[in-house]
């Protein structure tokens, strides 16, 4: 009886032993399992992190060249609506004019003129800032745009032409916009146009053509009046 126990407990315990075993052989093979699939997980993790880093990288000039054209954009959108109010704006006298001025090269030429009563930013004067400033846009090929600007109160405004400053050398073409109102569209035109007595006609919106490595984007701008530059009463 005694022997027969033995072995009957001895079997028992061989038998649990080889579960145990398997227990933790399964238990190893598992966690190798787990421990590959992590591996595999963070391998496909880092390239992906890599291959998207390189593509930011690689299209970074073109989302700040694309970020450079709203900034200039929205600049002279609020330059434009400032000179459309008082007190330079009226009714009469609209805030965004034509005229012929003298640039720093000696050469005359009309171009699209407006006043800014605090001048602007991008106004560097050589001694005290003055308000009353006299402001046009041209494009130049090698300089880009360009704000011409001087102060109604300086003493030789009338025979001095007015200071230069670069607003972005990305601009390679500016043009205008002017709506057909018998035909109800819009007609695109690369100078200012002239009415019937010789007159030359303010544009409703003006076109800028920027450039950079190869790719070009336009940006359209609009020339707000007297009456849409007024706050309301």
């Amino acid at each position: 009886m005694r022997r027969a126990g033995f072995f009957s407990t001895t079997r028992r315990d061989g038998r649990n032993g080889l579960v145990a075993r398997a227990r933790r052989a399964c238990t190893i093979l598992e966690l190798l399992v787990a421990m590959a699939i992590v591996a595999l997980v963070r391998v496909a993790m880092n390239t992906f992190v890599f291959s998207m880093g390189e593509l930011w990288g690689q299209n970074t000039d073109l989302r700040l060249f694309e970020l450079h054209v709203r900034n200039v954009s929205r600049f002279l959108e609020r330059e434009l609506s400032t000179a459309a109010l008082p007190p330079f704006a009226t009714i009469a006298e609209p805030g965004i004019t034509v005229q012929e001025t003298r640039a720093q090269s000696g050469m005359t030429d009309i171009y699209l003129t407006f006043e800014l009563a605090e001048g602007s930013r991008l106004c560097t004067w050589p001694e005290r800032a003055l308000p009353d400033v006299v402001c046009a846009l041209a494009v130049r090929e090698r300089e880009g745009l360009v704000l011409l600007w001087h102060s109604r109160l300086e003493k030789k405004f009338a025979d001095d032409p007015p200071r230069e400053s670069v607003i972005t050398p990305l601009v390679t073409e500016m043009s205008y916009d002017y709506y057909e109102t018998d035909f109800k569209n819009w007609k695109n035109e690369r100078a200012l146009r002239k009415n019937a007595a010789g007159e030359t006609v303010v544009p409703q919106r003006i076109r800028l053509k920027f450039v950079y490595s190869g790719r070009t984007l336009e940006s359209v701008i609009g020339l707000p009046t007297a009456t849409q530059g007024m706050p309301m009463l």
